[in-house]
């Protein structure tokens, strides 16, 4: 007799799970009862409302507005958080200097820090008297209650997200890799661009898509310093707690249905991105 295959596939392997079927059933059973039972709550609840109802609840100029103001200032935190945030990393990696482990402990501030507490701490130094805003203020740069102070207040909430998942990456980079570059003729850009940042590219992409996530549905960091004026500064979670102190819960969960339907989207046009920078350039094969 043949002696099996050893390259077969084998259905039971050594784990410190109890096993493959409970772990699963566990799984599927947390992420139903987390996940999808809201989101199909979510999805019954709108459907009350019929297609066109929820259409005009869509498309009305106000709730437009507010999804526009949160997604336009949630990507540009997120585009700014994946520029600053490589260069953060990279310096808690790379460098030595006096008070890192301080600067490290900092980034993770916004974790523990309570959303509210950031806002009023952003409201005060960037309103027109606060201790930034009145250096700005003359050189009519007005932060506070304007979209550019959702942006502030995203970026500050945003910037671990990109740091804690790019900082590993970094630090199984060897230093060699860049001396062999620059060995081999290549300029700093050119081992910037050409040799660090493709291998870079799927952690700043997690962390993009993570800032994004978190900057969408952020809520208590930005109230305090939006300003919160319909058409100019209102963003979309407060439009739904403004319909929910309204008793409109129908026009509540259709806006809730809006934003969940354009997060996934994009989502998930990142994380095929990412998928295909890996299969590119070999990572995670």
């Amino acid at each position: 007799m043949k002696a099996d295959n050893p390259t077969r596939w084998r259905f039971r392997r050594p784990s410190v799970i109890p096993g493959f079927g409970m772990a699963l059933g566990l799984t599927l059973t947390w992420l139903t009862l987390l996940i999808l039972i809201p989101l199909s709550g979510l999805a019954w609840r709108s459907s009350e409302l019929g297609w066109a109802k929820f259409l005009a609840i869509a498309f009305d100029p106000r709730t437009t507005s507010a999804l526009r103001i949160s997604f336009g200032a949630a990507f540009a935190a997120a585009c700014i958080n994946a520029a600053f945030g490589v260069v953060l990393a990279w310096v808690l990696v790379r460098y030595r200097f006096p008070g890192k482990r301080v600067i490290d402990a900092m980034v993770d501030l916004p974790f523990a820090l309570p959303t509210a507490v950031a806002g009023i701490a952003l409201a005060t130094l960037y309103a027109p008297n606060g201790w930034i805003g009145q250096f700005l203020t003359p050189l009519g740069i007005k932060v506070a209650f304007t979209p550019l102070g959702i942006v502030i207040a995203l970026v500050f909430v945003g910037l671990p997200f990109v740091v804690r998942t790019v900082q590993p990456v970094m630090e199984e980079i060897d230093k060699e890799v860049e001396e062999a570059a620059a060995t081999l003729g290549a300029t700093r850009l050119q081992t910037i661009f050409r040799v660090l940042l493709p291998g870079l590219a799927p952690p700043v992409l997690t962390g993009f898509a993570l800032a994004f996530a978190r900057g969408v549905g952020e809520y208590g960091s930005v109230i305090f310093i939006a300003g919160n004026l319909p058409f100019r500064s209102e963003i979309a979670p407060l439009l739904i707690v403004i319909k929910l102190e309204e008793y409109n819960y129908a026009a509540a969960t259709a806006i809730a249905a809006v934003m969940l339907v354009i997060s996934f989207v994009m989502l998930l046009i990142i994380n095929l991105i990412q998928s295909w920078r890996r299969r590119r350039y070999g990572y995670g094969a």
